[in-house]
């Protein structure tokens, strides 16, 4: 059996070129259903592996590399960007850095099939002091993986590939049908999942002008910083009061404490990051709090203060009597000399 040649070139290097770069671009349509046909006519020697190849490679380092740029030039905020922007509510700005740096540019050999880290780690790479050429090494490596697992699946399933499309074919489709069919299901499958996720973030989100008249109220909440630390390395100021909690941690909070209003925040807690931190809440026994809208970057845009981390904030809040002391005049001089 054999694909019919009128769709050869449409299924030729350029369309491969075009749809990986769409792709890697941040468009939501998936590529890998051409990179799989593409596979499937070299190996029924209708096109050719290396071109095949070759174009999606092409694609993907050119599209990563303006978006490693733009990280270079815009930073954080381009990053929080994309994470909002982002269909797949998989996509964690602060899973990506955590795996950057425990393994620094080798995650670019596996960027691509880890949903969301495909789009996040050439940006994420660009904010830091990374060398180009280093970037462009693993970006290869990591294309070329991704593009030929692809390629190559899609030579070894061919046989089944072509029963699928001369289905499609005898009744009264093409293959053109066939992919807007799947890029509709996938569109209209994570919409629908980020529709019941923002309407469950509604009821546990609370916004910067909320948290300020709470803080203001006779019963303020206890506000948690929650951010990685090498963020609070780099970023070292707080939402004033606010104590350090250690999601990775497995130590429970105190019994006493849990009785106050709890809000806690990150860097920008987009739908991925506020569902890691919600479960990770829970697991230490935390169920009745809400999350900073916008984490600190939200705080800071409103004109709200901020206040230097004082040296002992790494130490993390176990009990009341050490909320008491963080609260206490002397805690208030201590960090006050420590600045």
């Amino acid at each position: 059996m054999a694909l019919s040649n009128r769709y050869s070139p449409s299924l030729g290097a350029w369309a491969v070129f075009m749809s990986v770069l769409i792709t890697q671009l941040g468009v939501p349509v998936p590529a890998a259903p051409v990179l799989v046909l593409a596979g499937t006519m070299a190996a029924m020697g209708q096109a050719s592996y290396f071109h095949m190849f070759a174009a999606a490679v092409c694609a993907t380092l050119l599209a990563d590399s303006m978006w490693f740029f733009a990280g270079r030039a815009h930073g954080r905020a381009l990053l929080n960007s994309l994470v909002r922007f982002s269909l797949s509510i998989d996509s964690s700005l602060r899973v990506a850095r955590n795996v950057f740096e425990r393994h620094g540019a080798p995650i670019l050999s596996i960027a691509k099939f880890v949903p969301g880290l495909g789009l996040i780690a050439a940006p994420l790479l660009g904010t830091t002091a990374i060398d180009t050429r280093i970037f462009l090494l693993w970006d290869l490596v990591g294309a070329s993986l991704w593009a030929g697992a692809w390629i190559i699946g899609g030579a070894m399933f061919h046989d089944g590939i072509v029963e699928l499309v001369l289905f499609v074919r005898r009744n009264g489709g093409t293959i053109f049908d066939l992919f807007a069919l799947i890029c509709v299901v996938v569109l209209i499958y994570r919409w629908i999942r980020r529709l019941q996720f923002r309407r469950w973030l509604a009821q546990i989100r609370i916004g910067p002008e909320q948290l300020d008249e709470l803080m203001k109220s006779d019963t303020p909440p206890i506000v948690f910083d929650a951010r990685p630390r090498s963020v609070r390395v780099r970023e070292a100021y707080r939402i004033p009061g606010a104590r350090r909690l250690d999601l990775d941690s497995p130590e429970q909070l105190d019994a006493e404490l849990l009785k106050r209003p709890i809000v806690v925040y990150c860097v920008c807690p987009n739908e991925a990051t506020a569902k890691r931190i919600i479960a990770q809440l829970h697991r230490k026994n935390i169920h009745h709090v809400k999350a900073l809208k916008g984490g600190l970057d939200a705080w800071e845009r409103r004109g709200y203060p901020v206040e230097p981390l004082p040296h002992d904030f790494h130490a993390p809040v176990r009990n009341t009597d050490d909320l008491d002391a963080a609260n206490s005049p002397e805690y208030t001089v201590r960090a006050s000399i420590s600045k």
